[in-house]
């Protein structure tokens, strides 16, 4: 995989716009395979991000799906009040996946995203997470909890959220699509894909001729 030009979606497990924004991430993974390294790093929402209600959990999911003209709506079955808003556990099994399946397979964080907002589960439990991750990999669910349960994985989402916080983002998806030529352009809260080919293209088509200049030409003179 080229590491010349890189796409970074931040995601969330329990975003609801990371859900719609899937199709555009998957056109854009099967569209610049061979140009483009991508990857999924997750984001951490604040406890206070979070519906304080079932009720307004489905508020927003009406909304949403309207918006995005979706056949199905969203599932606030996932909610419980008395989390007040951590639902870590998700995104720490979907982080320990990586572990065991390497960066480039996405099945545990779909899975438990689709469980949730799909059919209800509640994956702030931690062992109904690794259920589902399991399930959905034939992973031993035991090395997966105590990989989840990991200071190591932790750490790295803790890491990956301040690094999302970092470019003073609040918005899941964010995706930053940068090359090695210093080209950097941040979307936050997109969920279509055109906006992103576009600037993916250009992108591409810059470190093309730069490529193709400094071939023809060399690097700029030392004095």
């Amino acid at each position: 995989m080229p590491t010349a030009i890189t796409c970074v979606y931040y995601i969330e497990v329990l975003s609801s716009w990371c859900h719609w924004a899937e199709p555009a991430w998957v056109e854009l993974r099967e569209r610049y395979a061979s140009r483009v390294d991508f990857q999924w790093r997750v984001a951490l929402m604040r406890p206070e991000a979070f519906p304080v209600s079932a009720s307004q959990c489905d508020w927003f999911y009406q909304r949403s799906g309207a918006h995005v003209e979706s056949p199905y709506r969203l599932n606030s079955g996932w909610f419980e009040a008395d989390r007040a808003g951590h639902y870590e556990a998700p995104n720490w099994v979907a982080e320990a996946g990586r572990d065991f399946l390497g960066d480039a397979d996405e099945r545990i964080r779909l899975a438990l995203s689709e469980a949730a907002m799909r059919a209800g589960r509640k994956v702030g439990d931690l062992a109904t997470s690794v259920e589902i991750a399991a399930s959905a990999t034939d992973l031993d669910p035991v090395k997966l909890r105590t990989a989840a349960d990991s200071d190591a994985v932790r750490e790295r989402v803790a890491a990956s959220t301040q690094r999302f916080f970092d470019h003073q983002l609040d918005q899941r998806p964010s995706f930053i699509i940068e090359s090695e030529i210093g080209d950097k352009a941040i979307f936050s809260g997109l969920w279509k894909s055109d906006p992103l080919m576009s600037i993916l293209d250009s992108i591409l088509d810059d470190h093309a001729r730069q490529t193709a200049h400094a071939k023809q030409f060399g690097g700029p003179p030392t004095v």
